[in-house]
């Protein structure tokens, strides 16, 4: 069962067990937890994997058509060894989208950026020797959010527990990388619910925003955590459907009390069907109108 608190879901269209288990095979200590069907969802059938990917989990969602995949949020995965690297990189790469070729880097020894095959992008790179954890979800703020990731990473710190900036990983633009630059994140990793994550601003003319093709998943312990990460998350009301939100930076957040996930993992394919239909009409998931229905 998944043991972290906020953990990501990548949407794909079709196929996700095949997908698990491809990503299962490339990376390091990894593992399929479990997998859930629901029928008669407004896309059909939706299979959800969870895996773990090197002590990351995560959930991949197939639930047919969506957005465009895009490099808002990738995976940042750091290594002790350049060897690791080049093996992870070598497993990625079929059919891949190179992003930054993995070489040298001043910030680095080994890196590189790629969009598999399944258009999920990965920064594979040497730890150079800092502790710190192998997967963990980045943010890239351009365009229209560009400069608030500070203020992103700050809000996100505010509302959840055991959260906190990892001082010694922050690193800003300086006076001579421009004026629209200046001071503003070039790094930063921090923790959220005790797992660590990046965020970055870049300046360059990207075409592409956060979008619901990936969320996070903010796990609740009950209906007043609920309440609470709804009222300081949601910004647009719109977007607000069956547990799923989107904050005022465009990142889209489910929130999902632990009960109802042990609903659908260890319920009958009866009682799962039954939450399922209770949750559609909704918008902030309600555990006391979940629990009747299963």
């Amino acid at each position: 069962m998944i043991t972290q608190s906020i953990i990501p879901c990548i949407w794909f269209e079709s196929h996700v067990e095949a997908i698990a288990e491809w990503y299962v095979s490339k990376f390091p200590d990894s593992f399929i937890d479990y997998t859930t069907k629901l029928m008669d969802t407004p896309s059909g059938e939706t299979t959800i994997v969870t895996v773990s990917l090197s002590g990351q989990f995560l959930q991949l969602l197939g639930a047919g058509p969506l957005k465009d995949r895009n490099p808002s949020i990738s995976y940042m995965v750091t290594f002790p060894t350049s060897e690791e690297v080049d093996t992870l990189w070598g497993e990625l790469s079929e059919g891949a989208e190179v992003l930054m070729p993995l070489d040298t880097y001043d910030f680095s020894a080994r890196y590189g950026w790629l969009k598999d095959k399944h258009g999920v992008s990965w920064q594979i790179m040497h730890s150079g020797g800092m502790d710190i954890q192998t997967v963990t979800p980045c943010f890239l703020f351009v365009g229209d959010v560009f400069g608030h990731a500070e203020a992103a990473m700050n809000d996100w710190i505010s509302i959840f527990p055991d959260s906190y900036v990892l001082e010694d990983h922050m690193i800003r633009y300086g006076g001579t990388d421009g004026p629209k630059l200046e001071g503003k994140l070039n790094y930063a990793r921090f923790v959220l619910s005790g797992r660590e994550f990046v965020t970055m601003d870049s300046a360059e003319n990207h075409q592409f925003a956060f979008n619901e093709i990936q969320s996070l998943i903010a796990f609740c312990e009950s209906q007043e955590e609920v309440d609470s990460y709804w009222e300081r998350l949601s910004a647009v009301p719109e977007a607000e459907e069956c547990g799923w939100l989107k904050d005022r930076y465009g990142v889209s957040w489910q929130i999902i009390p632990w009960e109802m996930e042990e609903m659908m993992t260890v319920g009958s394919q009866e009682q799962i069907e039954q939450v399922v239909q209770a949750c559609l009409p909704m918008k902030k998931l309600d555990i006391a109108t979940l629990r009747k229905a299963y």
